[in-house]
């Protein structure tokens, strides 16, 4: 066996391109098995007809990208586009400020990181549950509410858009928080200095040199809470009822209960595609506007 390995090291010393792809191979395999090829499957299922009794049948259609072009579901995936738009630049507005202040902790740094993290300890399923408990007529904010005299009758939160927006804020705020906090970890705190000793005020020196330097983290964090939010469904589900639907729910009902197969496999393809479309439109406008080529 040590002979063997020591064949084989021999062999790939003067071979780095062969190197290369033997430390690729497990990662690239592992990518191909269990999401290029399941991919494959639904494309092939989003072009065939539906069958009888759920599945497919041999064929060829487009009739299921052309049903997503109702206004029902139309509707849908403009309620999601508008909820992720909406819940990334919540989180932007909230994580900013916490991912400034955790850069700038100095020893209560971990501590605060700790609070950070500490949701993704518990099931996402077991928070959405809690969020519940909190938003519900009898829950503890009601509760709360009401003991202080501030209302006389139960605010009726859950089940409803603003019941979505919390739980998708909730569950997606790490995911901006921490992008923004790496970049501003590595902010070199001189250049604050010189721009301080040269009359730049607060606010300027954060319009000029702090928010310009953080753009990176920034943009990272819009994209890791707009992507996955797009796709959400169980805040959705469980937050916002049968009326607040948004395309994650639409997919998993057809996978599910309406075991149309071939049109959800072609609602998740349209939602790819709109999410690929917008990520490279940003990236290209991103690279032509006036220092973005510095941002990247």
């Amino acid at each position: 066996m040590r002979a063997l390995r020591e064949r084989t090291l021999a062999w790939l010393h003067p071979r780095p391109g062969v190197q290369a792809w033997s430390l690729l191979a497990p990662g690239g395999f592992w990518l191909v098995a269990f999401f290029l090829v399941p991919m494959l499957f639904m494309l092939a299922y989003s072009l065939m007809p539906r069958g009888i009794y759920g599945g497919v049948d041999r064929g060829f259609t487009l009739e299921h990208y052309r049903r997503f072009l109702d206004p029902l579901y139309l509707d849908i995936l403009r309620r999601t586009f508008v909820w992720s738009i909406a819940c990334t630049g919540v989180c932007l507005l909230l994580g900013y400020p916490v991912a400034y202040v955790i850069a700038r902790g100095g020893r209560r740094k971990n501590l605060l990181l700790f609070l950070v993290v500490l949701p993704f300890w518990t099931s996402f399923l077991v928070r959405t549950f809690a969020m519940i408990f909190l938003l519900r007529d009898t829950g503890l904010i009601n509760t709360w509410l009401l003991d202080l005299g501030l209302i006389r009758d139960p605010i009726t939160m859950l089940y409803t858009p603003f019941a979505v927006m919390a739980g998708l804020v909730y569950g997606f705020l790490p995911f901006m928080i921490l992008p923004i906090y790496a970049s501003l970890e590595k902010l070199d705190l001189s250049l604050l200095e010189a721009a301080e000793v040269l009359g730049a005020r607060p606010l300027e020196r954060f319009r000029r040199i702090t928010l310009p330097l953080s753009m990176p983290g920034v943009v990272a964090g819009c994209l890791l809470v707009f992507i996955p939010a797009l796709g959400s469904f169980l805040t959705a589900d469980l937050l916002g009822g049968a009326k607040q639907l948004m395309v994650g729910n639409l997919v998993q009902n057809q996978f599910s209960a309406a075991r149309n197969w071939p049109f959800g496999s072609a609602a998740s393809f349209i939602l790819m595609a709109l999410v690929l479309a917008a990520v490279l439109v940003y990236l290209r406008v991103k690279d032509r506007s006036p220092g973005g080529a510095g941002l990247a």
